[in-house]
């Protein structure tokens, strides 16, 4: 009797434990998916300007800014660079730098929309346009390559961002302050970066500096905004982050937790907006990878919505933050160019308004359905040439790389095939935003352009050339010159007052230049 109410009471122990511990297990769930539940809707729904090149005018800022709130956006991320006019350091602002005044008065305008204006200042990696200049020699991690300063100067550091985030936070009135941090590559290559990377790990080298920087921004009484990918790629040190810092998730069409595992950082206390793209790698004059964008808002924006992130910044970069120099002895730097240029951004308009329909769908959207429905509500389009559109914008991406197509047998064949698709769309007459629909047919004409360019270009390169063939080549050049002279007219007028005209027309020259340097070569230009 005894050893049975023994074996009972234990019966009963194990199955209460056992009861206890399921009820446990099940709070703790419910505790972390409330901790990371899935939003209706987001705080931020904003949007990033990139304004390294291809600068806006402040006329076009203005009605970008009201368009979008129209289209019911809250926020606006300005990487202002070199087009801000720093007032401790001049220095750094460039030839199309707004005044004080400008920068105001956008500021204001956008206030009065119901959008909150924050600043992005690059604050480690991404700073060449800073460190070109001499008087921030001493901040270099390298005297060739000067996209980084280096992270072990923190004090040297904290006075000039001071100054600069302090100048930043007098014109912006809103809550945060963005400090970049992203693709910081050079973190083993500065003086005492390998030791105390062997002594403490490379997120500890990060972390000092950001920390650093996140502290300024916060005695400002702003918070912290910083991109994600170093901090997801080494974590360690992430708790001696300031709690109040954001992390921005940056995907732009590849698996989630590309960089590392978002939800450790989450865990630690972590906020996190996300970051999608409309301009990216690898869009050039002549290509754009326009289903990459639309999958990239179908996946990521409800995956971000269900992974409780508490803000969108759409991004749209007008080049890669790669540059060529021009250098003098010693790698002082006479002037630098971007490797990488893009189709301005008044050609997409198609993708922001993709976007803000992602931001108001609890599901995915569907592309091919959300382009045939705009084709019809914007331009007017019957089903027949809205499927065009849609064609247009799903062919698969193609580079020419070495002189060789990616997959297709020859340039040819990529004219030919890309040549039916483009007379389709050239026919297609919209009976309204008509000027919208030229750039997109622009930009296949430019893609046809370039074609043309690149099949002379193989045969220039081709084991099969003689000199016998330089006129021939040379004569078919100066037609691609000709259909460049048209083409500039073109985009000129399309962009008249969108972006400046000295930018207009340096848009124009470098989309030319190759044809120039192999025609200069054939004729021997002297």
């Amino acid at each position: 009797m005894y050893h049975k109410a023994i074996k009972k009471r234990s019966s009963y122990n194990l199955s209460n434990f056992l009861l206890t511990t399921f009820f446990i297990l099940v709070t703790l769930s419910i505790s972390a998916q409330e901790q990371f539940e899935s939003k209706d809707d987001f705080d931020v729904k904003g949007f990033h300007l990139d304004l390294r090149i291809q600068i806006m005018t402040p006329k076009a800022l203005k009605e970008f800014a009201s368009e979008i709130a129209d289209m019911g956006l809250n926020t606006l991320v300005m990487e202002w660079e070199a087009t801000y006019p720093y007032e401790k350091h001049a220095t750094i602002s460039n030839e199309y730098s707004y005044s004080r005044e400008e920068i105001e008065d956008f500021i204001k305008y956008c206030n009065n929309l119901g959008i909150q204006v924050i600043p992005l200042q690059q604050s480690l990696g991404h700073v060449e346009y800073i460190l070109r200049h001499p008087r921030y020699n001493h901040f270099k991690v390298d005297q060739k390559d000067i996209s980084q300063l280096s992270p072990m100067k923190i004090q040297q550091s904290s006075i000039l961002f001071e100054e600069l985030f302090s100048d930043l936070a007098s014109m912006h009135k809103s809550d945060y302050i963005h400090i970049g941090g992203d693709e910081t590559r050079l973190l083993e290559e500065c003086e005492g970066c390998q030791k105390k990377i062997k002594e403490q790990g490379k997120s500890k080298v990060f972390v000092d500096h950001m920390k650093s920087m996140a502290e300024i921004v916060i005695g400002l009484g702003k918070k912290p905004v910083m991109w994600a990918d170093m901090i997801l790629k080494y974590p360690e040190a992430a708790k001696e982050l300031p709690k109040e810092t954001i992390l921005v998730d940056w995907n732009y069409g590849w698996k989630i937790n590309h960089f590392g595992d978002v939800s450790k950082l989450q865990e630690m206390g972590f906020t996190f907006w996300g970051a999608p793209a409309i301009r990216s790698h690898p869009d050039n004059w002549y290509v754009t990878d326009w289903k990459t964008h639309f999958n990239n808002q179908k996946k990521f924006i409800p995956y971000a919505r269900q992974a409780g992130y508490e803000g969108i910044v759409m991004t749209s970069w007008s080049t890669t933050g790669l540059y060529g120099f021009t250098w003098d002895v010693g790698y002082e730097v006479i002037d630098m160019t971007q490797i990488r240029n893009t189709y301005p951004m008044s050609g997409f308009r198609i993708l922001i308004a993709s976007y803000v329909e992602s931001l108001n769908s609890k599901d995915s959207i569907n592309p091919e359905d959300f382009v045939l429905q705009y084709s019809r509500e914007r331009f007017g389009l019957e089903k027949e040439d809205g499927r065009i559109l849609w064609d247009y914008f799903s062919k698969p991406v193609e580079l020419i790389q070495n002189g060789k197509p990616e997959k297709s047998k020859s340039i040819e064949q990529m004219q030919f095939d890309y040549g039916q698709l483009n007379e389709k769309l050239n026919r297609i007459n919209p009976k309204r935003n008509i000027t919208e629909f030229n750039h997109l047919k622009l930009m296949a004409d430019l893609r046809m352009h370039y074609l043309k360019f690149k099949a002379i270009e193989a045969r220039y390169n081709s084991p099969e050339f003689s000199i016998d063939q330089t006129p021939e080549l040379a004569e078919e050049l100066e037609n691609i010159f000709d259909e460049a002279k048209v083409l500039n007219r073109r985009f000129t007028a399309l962009n008249k007052g969108f972006l400046y005209d000295s930018e207009i027309k340096e848009q124009n020259d470098i989309r030319i230049q190759p044809v120039q340097v192999l025609y200069d070569r054939l004729v021997k230009l002297k």
